[in-house]
């Protein structure tokens, strides 16, 4: 007995009258829904992933997409991708793997908080006329200050901890090489260098190509400790060890063989064609008292010139996983939320496992001023950062700066098409096929970032103004300028923020 195909996903047509016959579809399709026989254009729409490529390429406007032109029988309970999910298993007998984050229709906690603005007796601020202060310090802070005085002269006696500057709060989360292209990376560096900020690397090593920009790089160790040396350690302005990540908690990393080309194979320091696969835990790392372990021992490595990150997913305990990494010595960590972005997840992981960031900044940030440690540790809030708003947001509730990733890609051409893992992105991004990675030109691709950057942190500077605000600290843990609107009182206690009119 045969299952039978399924309805198609979407429908590609080809407006005949339109089209000139250039054969852009045919060359720019990587996934070959497009094929030339007899001189006529065929399709194959059981091929598409909707990645758009083909209707950004064509010149005449010619191609159309339509989305689920043939659908199941409406069912509240049985939809189209749950029944499509188990006629897959039911063929395979495998985990289904997804790109992208959790896919799920929950409430997005962002869209229902809403940012104060001053008016009269609290006047707002004009950023075009004032000074903005944006610069943030990620690292450890001193509770107190001390000085001496010597001969008229004052000299601080505090010894400071290496903290990274940023001239924004936004910063490029990990997104290693062989997940992404080379070109897509150095892109990113680019950009980071150009607007002042940071990128991270990935669990992948750090390519030669990269070296130049070293300085506004974050090198990340994770389970497997791809292309981890000393070198590596060294050629970073700071270490972030990755023990769990928003799109998958609980369990590692894996990066197919058909990624791993001779450059990847090098630069991660595994053979070539093999699976990359990082394993669930640190097997080094069972304790906080572990996890001390190998932080020191970073700092020790890197003659403790360099901050040292510890990132995590966003789950229930977060605030005592937070507080306990507060006190290992590490100098900020990273809160990953479930709508974090991935190159490959197992579905069932990606839309069921951990929790919205908007509730792990505001529970970490609340526990660690309760237990007046707060100072000792920066906050890094990403996974489904989407806009300024969602920045000020996330800083308003506790952070001290975000990381993005998917909206990054989204500036070098991405679609969100979720088929990252199939390594045959048709915009040269999540694929390492050198005819596709083709398609990226780093410098334009620099420029786009760049320019992403910047307008979202002008667009902060005119929230902060409108909040009466001229520092981005007068806004970190500033709940009072939140208000949530249509969110039940429970979640407004976890996010201690009052409801609209309050």
């Amino acid at each position: 007995m045969t299952l039978g195909s399924v309805p198609l996903k979407y429908r590609i047509s080809i407006d005949r009258d339109q089209c000139m016959k250039c054969m852009r579809c045919v060359d720019n399709c990587s996934y070959g829904v497009y094929r030339i026989e007899d001189d006529k254009i065929l399709i194959d729409s059981r091929k598409c992933t909707a990645c758009h490529r083909c209707l950004s390429m064509c010149p005449r406007d010619a191609i159309m997409l339509q989305e689920r032109p043939v659908d199941y029988r409406s069912h509240p309970l049985w939809t189209a991708e749950a029944r499509e999910d188990v006629i897959n298993q039911s063929r395979t007998g495998k985990i289904i793997l997804a790109g992208m984050g959790n896919a799920v229709d929950y409430p997005i906690i962002f869209d229902r908080l809403v940012l104060d603005a001053c008016q009269v007796t609290n006047p707002s601020i004009d950023p075009l006329r004032e000074p903005m202060e944006l610069r943030t310090y990620i690292g450890k802070k001193p509770s107190r200050l001390e000085f001496t005085k010597s001969n008229g002269d004052i000299d601080l006696k505090t010894n400071l901890t290496p903290n990274l500057k940023l001239d924004t709060p936004l910063m490029i989360g990990h997104m290693s090489y062989g997940a992404i292209s080379l070109n897509a990376q150095l892109s990113l560096a680019k950009a980071v260098a150009e607007t002042g900020t940071f990128m991270g690397t990935g669990e992948g090593g750090m390519h030669e190509a990269i070296y130049p920009y070293q300085d506004h790089t974050i090198v990340q160790i994770a389970s497997g400790r791809f292309g981890v040396d000393i070198n590596y350690l060294e050629r970073g302005a700071a270490i972030e060890i990755k023990v769990g990540q928003g799109a998958k908690p609980g369990i590692g990393g894996h990066l197919p063989g058909e990624k791993v080309c001779s450059d990847v194979s090098c630069t991660r320091m595994i053979p070539l064609g093999s699976d990359a696969i990082s394993p669930a835990p640190h097997h080094d790392i069972y304790s906080i008292e572990d996890l001390a372990q190998l932080v020191r021992s970073l700092k020790e490595a890197t003659n403790w010139e360099k901050p040292v990150f510890v990132k995590i997913a966003a789950v229930h305990n977060v605030a005592a996983i937070a507080a306990g990494i507060a006190r290992s010595s590490a100098d900020a960590v990273v809160i990953d939320g479930f709508r974090g972005g991935t190159g490959a997840a197992p579905k069932v992981f990606r839309d069921n496992v951990g929790i919205p960031i908007e509730a792990a900044i505001s529970a970490v940030d609340e526990k660690l001023n309760d237990q007046g440690i707060r100072n000792e540790v920066s906050i890094i809030a990403s996974g489904g950062i989407r806009n300024s708003g969602d920045l000020a947001k996330s800083i308003a509730l506790g952070a001290d700066a975000v990381y993005i990733g998917t909206a990054s890609l989204i500036a070098l051409g991405c679609r969100v098409c979720g088929n990252c893992y199939r390594g045959l992105c048709p915009w040269g991004i999540a694929t390492q096929k050198p005819e596709l990675v083709g398609r990226i030109d780093p410098e334009i691709g620099s420029q786009n970032v760049a320019n992403l950057i910047r307008a979202w942190t002008l667009e902060l500077s005119e929230l902060m103004g409108a909040a009466g605000l001229n520092s981005i600290e007068s806004l970190r843990g500033n709940r009072e300028r939140l208000r949530g609107y249509m969110l039940d009182e429970g979640l407004l206690d976890v996010l201690k923020v009052k409801s609209v009119g309050a």
